[in-house]
């Protein structure tokens, strides 16, 4: 099935692409880090589910620590810890059956700091408690759930490709 996924994903990839470019709204790199996550929990109905919650999850984590940061300044130990402090509390979380995915809620958390310690204006608690586009707890989860929807419907699409195509012709391939 490689020949009808790439297909899809080329497909929905240069859809999403221009739908991001066109826009200028959402980050077209998060929802590529969505997708990857998609395929990643297993590419099906819950790894959709997995995908968008624990994405959300990481993005949050992040968040809350970005903002201590920032309310908090207290130098490089004090950065550290609170990250420390931050993954350990997500990853105890993987008690909880929803945030059990640790991969996905890192993508997430990723994404977030890549955002913030990328964009300096955003860095900031003004804006990391505003209800605006820069803000990352609006921002990225939004990249990432169209991402995650992007993904999930090139699984299906990729599936109804297959149906289509012979099945001695997609074994010769």
């Amino acid at each position: 099935m490689i020949i009808p996924l790439a297909i899809s994903v080329a497909l929905l990839g240069g859809v999403a692409t221009w739908l991001f470019m066109a826009t200028n709204a959402f980050l077209i790199w998060a929802a590529f880090v969505a997708w990857a996550c998609f395929y990643h929990s297993g590419g099906d109905a819950t790894a959709f589910r997995t995908t968008i919650i624990s994405n959300v999850f990481g993005v949050v984590v992040a968040w809350a620590a970005g903002l201590a940061l920032v309310s908090f300044p207290g130098g490089p130990v004090w950065g550290a810890t609170i990250v420390a402090l931050s993954i350990f509390i997500y990853i105890l979380a993987a008690h909880i059956r929803l945030f059990a995915s640790i991969p996905a809620v890192t993508y997430g958390y990723a994404c977030t700091f890549a955002f913030l310690t990328q964009n300096a204006d955003a860095f900031t608690p003004e804006v990391m408690l505003s209800a605006t586009g820069r803000n990352a707890l609006i921002l990225i989860p939004f990249s990432m759930i169209i991402g995650a929807c992007f993904a999930y419907a090139s699984a299906l699409f990729a599936a109804q490709i297959d149906k289509l195509v012979p099945s001695h012709a997609a074994k010769a391939t």
